[in-house]
């Protein structure tokens, strides 16, 4: 059956009037929000809008983090016919910008003095915003800006107007038809502005019942809403399935406290990028390096165990009587406490995906007992594309194609996908609408990749990435840098990666190290730094990298496709990758061109030979203003292997 947000919130709040719909911490106390509760506060705020002008098709900036009232202003929205745009809430005002005025908004709803003061930077340069509307009033009680009004203002207003028309609401919401656009989201723009990607109810509520189907999701499972908005992965898993399911998302108080909300939650159904998995492992391993002799020799054999029977028991496979003694004692005395403390007590299935996971992670959280999958999909393709099996879970593949999805793969390895979720259009861009989507309905994913044996689904890079390799020993062979950097990225140590190699005669990295992790290392080896960029340029830290990059080179020896693509020569830079300085996206992916330009003189000198190359950068600061980090980087050498021939 084919139906809209706001015709599910109303039909949940008619029969589960007092099952709670959303919670939210405040001050340390959690709040519940009934279904019945929670439509009613939709009602008051879509009459609000009406009242203020917002008009069937017209386009509202949503910016802030997940808060209960964001995603009922969303739906209010909806509810009259227009169309949320989230935007993420740590964006600069700049990036704001193009998204405003590409849409036309007149409308802006932001959750805090922080958002309420970017969009007031940017307004002179956005014509079209007239009013913006705010949530928290903390440091806004003497701002007298033109269309500058609270929420509440808005609710009380919408009050009024339903009670002198109490038919206008449910009229305005039995108007909206499956196919009327529901939401737009903006891509991140890594070459050129971010294009407006047009979804419709239909195509959002189709796929999030495809993965609810696929997982048996229901309305008894409770999950935690803490990635941005902004992001299409967030919104369907907080949003579309919210309202497909009918369970409960819990709103944590702010980004620091995740981590306790996440162990009072225990979620059932959990999402996060592989880099959120990377830390909580991270903090698990200095933990265990700074815990007692035999707390950690308890840990160590159990963690043994847990590798050799934990992914059999997963995938339902038999372990032998032995085997099922030594785990459930492992789970009694360490894996049981693991997850509570990680916050996984209750999580039946836990979702990664946007970048490659490594192998030993992925069988780190399965030995556990933690049922963690990967699944494949984009902004685009409204995310469900591919999903695993329970019992066919694998660290090489992202699954196998869910309800109502067909793939191909073109003459040129890459990935094509046919489904209901396909975006409309990207906004006012029919030109690249044409480039991704053909006459026959098919979406060119750009990402390179197969179709195993098993009906699964490999992906090896983008498309548009994958090179070769010119000259010197390995002249011709493929190269795919993402494939390796997520291989490097796969040590604790190591937390970005930026290779090199297309139409040149070696591969070369840049590496950002993960400073918790290489700060721990060095504490307990009495190796003192005064920040990330002295720790990155110590001797001891350039052998540890050193070393993980030599095993990635061995591992890569054996790879008939790939073992061209052993790294020779890395640097570490002397300043995290960070968005804000434009290097990295805001779901954070990496900038490869634009680090490029940035870094030429580095690329220059690690291809040259040198072995060593001053740089200054400058760096913008969360309040704005600029700096600049210099240092003279080490250019290190690596071991190289020669490629393993598979016997016939």
């Amino acid at each position: 059956m084919q139906t809209t947000f706001p015709q599910l919130l109303i039909k949940h709040a008619a029969e589960r009037p007092n099952a709670p719909a959303m919670r939210e911490k405040e001050y340390g106390i959690w709040q519940a929000h009934s279904w019945s509760a929670f439509g009613e506060l939709v009602k008051q705020i879509a009459c609000g809008l009406h009242q203020a002008g917002l008009a069937r098709g017209e386009h509202m900036v949503v910016v802030g983090s997940n808060r209960p009232r964001l995603y009922a202003t969303m739906l209010a929205a909806q509810s009259v016919g227009a169309i949320p745009i989230p935007l993420y809430q740590d964006a600069v005002g700049a990036e704001c910008v193009f998204p405003i005025n590409n849409a036309d908004v007149r409308f802006a709803f932001a959750e805090d003095q922080e958002q309420v003061d970017k969009v007031l930077e940017i307004r002179s340069s956005c014509p079209t915003l007239q009013h913006i509307f705010f949530d928290q009033p903390r440091g806004l009680r003497n701002y007298s800006e033109p269309g500058l009004q609270s929420l509440d203002a808005l609710i009380e207003s919408g009050k009024t107007f339903n009670g002198s028309q109490p038919g206008w609401y449910a009229a305005e919401v039995a108007k909206a038809k499956p196919d009327d656009v529901a939401a737009m989201f903006f891509t991140s723009g890594t070459t050129g502005n971010p294009k407006g990607v047009v979804h419709t109810h239909n195509t959002l509520l189709d796929r999030a019942r495809a993965g609810a189907d696929f997982d048996k999701l229901t309305a008894n499972e409770e999950v935690l809403a803490y990635l941005p908005p902004a992001w299409i992965g967030q919104n369907i898993f907080s949003y579309a399935q919210w309202l497909a399911c009918g369970y409960v998302v819990n709103c944590p108080e702010s980004a620091s406290t995740v981590m306790i909300d996440l162990k009072e939650v225990g979620p059932t159904y959990y999402f996060a990028p592989p880099r959120v998995f990377e830390g909580l492992l991270t903090t698990v391993m200095i933990r265990m390096e700074d815990a007692g002799s035999i707390k950690r020799g308890i840990f160590n054999y159990f963690m043994d165990v847990a590798k050799r029977v934990g992914p059999d028991r997963m995938d339902g496979k038999s372990m032998g009587a032995a085997s099922t003694l030594m785990y459930a004692l492992g789970n009694l005395l360490v894996y049981g406490p693991l997850r509570n403390t990680l916050g996984f007590s209750r999580v039946r299935v836990a979702y990664t995906a946007g970048e490659a996971i490594g192998p030993d992670l992925f069988t780190f959280y399965r030995s556990i007992g933690i049922n963690l999958k990967q699944l494949y999909g984009s902004t685009e393709t409204a995310v469900f594309v591919c999903l695993q099996p329970d019992n066919e879970a694998r660290a090489d593949t992202v699954g196998v194609p869910i309800s109502g999805v067909q793939i191909k793969v073109a003459d040129n390895g890459e990935i094509m996908v046919k489904s209901a979720g396909l975006l409309k259009e990207y906004y006012k861009n029919p030109a690249a609408t044409a480039e991704v989507l053909t006459a026959d309905g098919w979406y060119h994913t750009s990402d390179a990749g197969f179709i195993d044996a098993q009906g699964h689904l490999k992906i090896i890079d983008r498309v548009k990435d994958v090179g070769r390799i010119k000259g010197g020993a390995n002249d011709g062979a493929m190269f795919a840098p993402k494939y390796v950097e997520n291989k490097l990225k796969f040590f604790p140590h190591i937390k970005e990666v930026v290779a090199y190699g297309d139409g040149r005669d070696q591969v070369c990295v840049f590496i950002n190290i993960d400073f918790d992790a290489v700060g721990n290392w060095a504490e307990r080896r009495n190796l003192p730094y005064a920040g990330y960029t002295d720790l990155a340029q110590k001797p001891g830290v350039y052998q540890l990298i050193k070393e993980c990059v030599e095993k990635v080179n061995a591992d890569l020896s054996i790879d008939a496709l790939l073992a061209g693509s052993q790294v020779s020569r890395f640097l570490i830079l002397h300043k995290e990758l960070d968005a804000d300085d434009g290097e990295l996206t805001r779901t954070n992916k990496v900038r490869r061109g634009f680090i490029s330009d940035k870094y030429q003189p580095l690329i220059d000198a690690i291809y040259s030979g040198k072995s060593e190359q001053f740089i200054e950068t400058v760096v913008k600061f969360e309040d704005g203003r600029s700096g600049s980090v210099s240092a003279t980087l080490k250019i290190g050498d690596c071991k190289t292997f020669a490629a393993v021939k598979v016997a016939a």
